[in-house]
């Protein structure tokens, strides 16, 4: 066995949460009503703005990234509503079903599980709106189940393109810090997203950002509820109306350790950079694998356009049961935990053991992501896994 030691979990979220984060939360429980946790707040959603590089506003809660979705639908739809959904995986979808759990009536675009959202579709689908009853396109910026990436700002320039006046939302869970997000350039009116991935926080605060076209178009919101209100969390003058009540004090002081390592210390853009780096090693490494014997086993990236990929998750496909074989192997022997191929393939279909996902999220660096691949491969010889050869070399070169 070889599996003792610190256990790596590569799963797209919760990622990696660094040393300096958990002994930030390490603490006891502070004053709510004053000193330094009310110091760190304006420096806090300052640079709650800059990563999401918008200047406008940004509510936080004490929720998951379901907790979001709720947040921006309360407050966004009333009775009667319509939104347009653009789905490209499982939670794509998710946030579809949740709006229409609330009563939304959702029109869907599904561009299938391998392909990024078609703008000229979505065009479309607006210019034979022509009462203007959607409200608000939904969509993922990435989609963690499928690794696909699409791309906001085309979105917005088709849904301009047709003078539409939907709202645009945008789902940046997954890829936030990760991929480049532009929210004020790219023309997002909402962006959701949540603190256990690109962000290098455990579970449970959710965020939502919002320009003041969002605030008009959800002035009137029906569904809106006293917690979920984002108007009291951007201009409540008491602190504690600020998160609905208590805050999450622990999870505030986590988030500002995370914040300086990405904001001040590292920067933005190199995070990006880092991640775009990471991202194509683990590409060369399956391109590799599955070349040559590889292809007996079906071995192949989900997405085929590079520049359709997540930078913060790879979701790959094998011939089925081989990907939860090597889940398995790796779990039990190697100390590394791989993601599961959620949404690929209906719950209990043998197809789902054909996928998994490899997550290369937040806190990352070379000697992890090259651990993961070398884990990988030490698990295809272990099962007598057909492969293609020179994986971790290719992947190597990549990163030197």
């Amino acid at each position: 066995m070889t599996a003792t030691g610190r256990h790596y979990h590569a799963i797209p979220g919760p990622s990696v949460i660094p040393d300096r984060v958990l002994n930030a939360m390490h603490r006891a429980s502070p004053d709510i009503y004053g000193g330094e946790l009310h110091e760190m707040m304006t420096g806090l959603y300052e640079d709650l703005k800059r990563l999401a590089r918008t200047k406008h506003h940004v509510a936080v809660y004490i929720a998951n990234g379901h907790g979001a979705w709720e947040a921006a639908t309360t407050n966004l739809f009333s009775p009667g509503d319509h939104a347009l959904a653009l789905v490209t995986g499982r939670f794509g979808e998710g946030w579809a079903q949740a709006a229409e759990a609330l009563g939304v009536t959702v029109q869907r675009l599904d561009f299938g599980r391998r392909d990024p959202v078609d703008p000229d579709a979505v065009a479309k689908a607006l210019a034979e709106d022509r009462g203007g009853t959607i409200k608000v396109v939904l969509m993922s910026h990435v989609d963690t189940t499928t690794s696909v990436r699409n791309d906001p700002a085309a979105v917005r320039a088709a849904i301009d393109r047709v003078g539409h006046p939907a709202i645009l939302a945008v789902d940046c869970i997954a890829s936030l810090g990760c991929d480049v997000f532009e929210m004020d350039a790219w023309g997002v009116d909402v962006m959701v997203c949540a603190s256990q991935k690109g962000m290098m926080t455990p579970p449970g605060l959710g965020f939502v950002w919002l320009n003041d076209r969002a605030l008009q178009a959800g002035a009137g919101a029906r569904w809106r509820t006293p917690y979920w209100d984002w108007t009291l969390r951007i201009e409540a003058k008491q602190f504690y109306h600020r998160f609905g009540g208590t805050a999450p004090t622990h999870h505030l002081f986590g988030l500002r350790a995370a914040l300086d390592m990405l904001i001040h210390e590292e920067g933005i853009e190199a995070a990006w950079r880092r991640h775009e780096r990471l991202a194509r090693a683990v590409w060369t490494a399956f391109d590799a694998w599955g070349e040559d014997a590889g292809k007996a086993s079906g071995i192949g990236l989900n997405v085929a356009d590079p520049a359709c990929r997540s930078h913060a998750v790879t979701s790959v496909r094998f011939a089925a049961p081989l990907a939860t074989d090597i889940r398995r192997w790796t779990q039990a022997h190697a100390g590394v935990t791989l993601g599961i191929g959620l949404g690929m393939a209906p719950e209990g279909d043998p197809a789902a053991d054909g996928f998994m996902r490899v997550a290369h999220m937040g806190h990352v660096n070379t000697h992890m992501t090259l651990g993961v691949l070398g884990a990988i491969e030490t698990a295809m010889a272990a099962l007598a896994i057909p492969h293609g050869t020179g994986a971790l070399s290719r992947a190597a070169a990549v990163l030197a």
